[in-house]
């Protein structure tokens, strides 16, 4: 029997490693003609690439079949049985090996799928999926032995095969095959979905620490791609958000921002106790009338910068840039402890730094009290303001202080309700009555002022 099997056994094994190789690269070739292109490939020609594994399947199994008949009509010289267990022999070796070339190719194959998802994720799974590999890996790298050894059995019990040590032998091959290609079968489906798995659970560690700059290369044409992609359109989101809430914290404060996304947003406002520094550029008019308007944007954009500098180091927020004045805010949205003394020293500060450090000059006014604080406009266009008489005192205030050296004053009201401390760095200096209002209103300085109030 083996005279026979032997040579023909050699020259197909020859014939088989010559023929396999070429076939498998021109199937291959064929499939990846877009990456030497250097373009983009079509759906037809992505498809086509993802589900070149199962192509590459096709050729270890249109081989196997091949041998599985040639040996099989070989041994019929023999007997009709004997053709039938080598056949069936054949091909459940070819069906273990297809498992397992199947497994190994489909990872090796992973910086091509890779390319071709560049040009977008399939709705649907294209590859066999998780389940699909597992039960390939078990029921052709485990399970075709466990049938072989069941096989020899039933020739045994049959009395179809002898009870010798031969017989037994092939049933302990047949169970170390279980065993070795068995582990090595699920070891390599393990893989193939604990790779892509554990790439996701390292980016979402990173996204967890805070860093939304991350992706995961979508390497797998199964749900396990799906998946990959999954994550990559959710950090994407993250990071358009986070992008959205930065310019939205840009345009309205951080605080304001904040109470937004928490609280929601809707027209209407809340009481609350404020204080409120107004600041002016003095003579902007005659400035914008001799300075190019490129050298007017920066000096405003310098002059903004430095109040913000101070406004938030002194826990307020700018509430609105208005051409060539702010109004900033202290104690709304979020509430903050004296929030007169904290307005009274920013504007001290403020008028220090903008002496010392600014080519503009600007008139500086406090002033505190009960405020209407929230959002006001139409339900298709609002902005977080506040609303009430400590603003409209503020910019009489600071019309004031424009005239005055230093330029910065400050309403007795603001003062008596600052803490003693940051009070005690104030004096007031007169009673005037100020354009649009009917009571006269206390005016106080820096007690540092070398200069009294006219």
């Amino acid at each position: 029997m083996f005279r026979l099997n032997g040579p023909v056994f050699l020259a197909f094994g020859v014939a088989a490693s010559l023929l396999a190789p070429r076939w498998g690269r021109s199937l291959f070739n064929a499939r990846l003609r877009w990456i030497r292109e250097g373009r983009t490939p079509s759906t037809e020609e992505q498809r086509r690439t993802l589900r070149n594994s199962l192509a590459q399947l096709r050729v270890t199994g249109a081989i196997w079949g091949l041998g599985a008949v040639l040996f099989g009509l070989l041994n019929l010289h023999f007997s009709a049985e004997i053709a039938g267990r080598v056949a069936g022999g054949v091909v459940m070796g070819g069906l273990v090996t297809g498992a397992i070339s199947y497994l190994a190719g489909e990872r090796a194959q992973r910086p091509i799928i890779a390319l071709a998802l560049k040009a977008g994720v399939p709705e649907r799974p294209v590859a066999p999926g998780v389940v699909v590999r597992t039960v390939l890996a078990w029921g052709l790298a485990t399970g075709v032995p466990v049938i072989g050894i069941t096989w020899v059995a039933g020739g045994v019990i049959h009395g179809d095969t002898p009870r010798n040590n031969a017989t037994a032998w092939s049933v302990i091959f047949l169970a170390v095959v279980a065993l070795v290609v068995g582990a090595t079968g699920i070891v390599a489906a393990a893989k193939s979905i604990a790779e892509p798995v554990r790439a996701v659970r390292r980016a979402l560690a990173r996204v967890e620490e805070g860093d939304i700059d991350v992706e995961v290369t979508v390497d797998d044409a199964s749900e396990v791609g799906l998946l990959q992609a999954g994550f990559n359109r959710m950090v994407a989101g993250l990071r358009e958000r986070e992008r959205i809430r930065d310019l939205f914290g840009r345009h309205v404060g951080e605080d304001v921002a904040r109470q937004a996304l928490e609280a929601g947003i809707g027209l209407g406002g809340e009481v609350r106790e404020a204080a409120v520094v107004f600041i002016d550029v003095v003579g902007s008019t005659s400035l914008a009338a001799r300075v190019p308007p490129a050298e007017v944007v920066a000096r405003l954009n310098g002059f903004f910068t430095l109040v913000l500098e101070v406004v938030h180091g002194h826990g307020g927020w700018v509430n609105k840039f208005e051409g060539d004045a702010a109004l900033c805010v202290f104690g709304v949205p979020t509430p903050t402890s004296d929030p007169a003394g904290r307005a009274l020293a920013t504007a001290r500060e403020l008028a220090r730094r903008l002496e010392a450090e600014s080519p503009l000059d600007a008139g500086i006014g406090v002033s505190a009290g009960e405020v209407v604080a929230g959002n006001v406009g139409a339900a298709e266009r609002f902005e977080y303001t506040v609303i009430g008489d400590p603003v409209n005192e503020a910019a009489r205030v600071t019309e004031l202080a424009k005239e005055r050296r230093p330029r910065v004053l400050a309403s007795g009201r603001a003062v008596q309700r600052a803490s003693a401390d940051e009070a005690a760095r104030w004096e007031i200096r007169e009673e005037v009555r100020l354009r649009g209002r009917a009571e006269p209103t206390q005016v106080a300085a820096p007690v540092e002022s070398a200069v009294p109030a006219r």
